[in-house]
């Protein structure tokens, strides 16, 4: 199972990018995260690029997307909904 508490970090709320994953109040969502680790980014780049940004949240970001392929539903792994 995910880490609760890094997925604490991921937050759903429908007003906010039609309720897509984010991270915190950032307005910065799980899936350009992912994106952009899949496409080569550091996490050293991201914290440079993103303000605000912490190393956990791009753990927690990971997390999540395990979370999914691991067929956990956002029930089990308790992301934050505002």
């Amino acid at each position: 199972m995910s880490d609760p508490t890094l997925l604490k970090r991921i937050v759903v709320n429908p007003e906010i990018f039609a309720g897509k994953p984010i991270i915190r109040g950032l307005r910065i969502s799980v899936e350009l995260i992912l994106s952009m680790l899949a496409q080569g980014e550091t996490f050293e780049s991201l914290l440079e690029d993103y303000p605000g940004l912490e190393l956990d949240d791009i753990r927690a970001c990971l997390a999540f997307a395990h979370a999914m392929v691991a067929h956990e539903s956002l029930d089990d792994v308790e992301v934050a909904r505002t």
